[in-house]
């Protein structure tokens, strides 16, 4: 086993290697980047690292923001909603151009039917070459207008194609937004929006529990093994409870070391067996470094249950389950504690992106 100074030194390892690569591939040392590589060379992130892998040997930066993007969209949110608020301007602009367009061709194909009529109607005798020539007019005419009404059709379907491209982009960066870029678990914004929705229905009061979850002595595991490790640790935590639970159960990670379930349509009684199978399946679990085979022993949880019908909202919701996880903790931890069966005390306030 490593001795307690060794993730120091290994982050310092990590960080002095980071700035190298970085140097070595002509990356500027912006935050965003150096984010990027550090992620990609602690190991914790293997999509990330296989993206950073494929990139040239002289990557752009549009390059690395695209990756950005992709894994970190916290950070580049307002980089892609100014992208899209661009690409639709001009979209928009294009097509009411090209709708003008169409207007002004109509109108003159009108012009031209309406003088064709009057020509017609002032004459009382028509010669056969003047018909021809009326009718060569009027074909001319009308299939420039046809042309030209596909040729609208056509860049019409392209602006609509890019268009939703855009839309869906927006879409991707939205549910990158309420994603856990360590675990890809919903992440804390995810979960204020989740919990809010508890409450605006008698059915989700009635139907609804919120569990919360501490990794026990977390703090303990960092200091001893590092970062790298504790971060691989969380990874497993949030696999453990996203396959454990039902689809349509919500799980987030909504701090370090800190999880959230709601769960959906049981009892109480239903809950507490659903929530100590999967404190159990945590304590089962053999935690061992896939490469050097280190055990990094028994890791546990702690666990808070809280009916949505015995709080008056989301934030009562959350206290009172805060102190359901405090009397799990206090009470010798791994273990789930029921807010209905104890007198609990003070939670900490649960709506970190509410709005003024």
């Amino acid at each position: 086993m490593q001795p307690a100074a060794a993730p120091t030194e290994r982050s310092t390892n990590i960080a002095s290697t980071v700035v190298a690569t970085m140097h070595q591939l002509g990356v500027l040392g912006l935050p965003r980047n150096y984010e990027i590589f550090y992620e990609a060379l602690s190991g914790t992130n293997r999509e990330l690292g296989l993206a950073v892998l494929s990139l040239s040997s002289r990557p752009t930066q549009d390059e690395l923001d695209q990756i950005g993007r992709t894994f970190f969209a916290h950070n580049h949110g307002p980089g892609i909603v100014e992208y899209a608020r661009d690409v639709i301007a001009r979209e928009l602009e294009e097509v009411a151009s090209l709708l003008r367009s169409e207007r002004s061709h109509i109108e003159k194909y009108g012009r031209i039917l309406g003088e064709t009529s009057s020509g017609l109607s002032n004459r009382s005798l028509l010669s056969q070459d003047l018909l021809q020539k009326i009718a060569n007019a009027m074909t001319i005419a009308t299939n420039s207008t046809i042309d030209h009404g596909r040729q609208v059709a056509a860049t019409l379907s392209d602006k609509t194609a890019e268009l939703e491209s855009v839309k869906s982009k927006l879409e991707e960066y939205k549910r990158l937004a309420d994603t856990d870029p360590l675990t890809q678990i919903w992440n804390r914004r995810a979960f204020d929006k989740e919990i809010a929705r508890i409450y605006n229905s008698n059915k989700g009061i009635l139907f609804n529990a919120l569990v919360l979850v501490d990794i026990d002595r977390f703090k303990d595991i960092n200091d001893r093994y590092g970062h790298p490790v504790g971060d691989k640790i969380i990874q497993i935590i949030a696999e453990i409870f996203q396959t454990s639970i039902r689809g349509d159960m919500f799980v987030a990670r909504t701090g370090g070391e800190e999880f959230a379930l709601i769960i959906e349509g049981a009892s109480e009684d239903a809950t507490y067996e659903i929530v100590e199978r999967i404190r159990a399946l945590v304590e089962q679990t053999p935690f061992t470094s896939s490469q050097t085979g280190m055990n990094y022993g028994t890791v546990t949880v702690s666990m808070g249950i809280c009916m949505a019908s015995e709080a008056e909202g989301p934030e009562d919701l959350y206290t009172k389950a805060d102190r359901a996880l405090y009397r799990s903790k206090v009470s010798g931890r791994n273990r789930v504690t029921r807010h209905s069966g104890m007198a609990g005390r003070a939670g900490k306030s649960w709506l970190l992106y509410k709005k003024d």
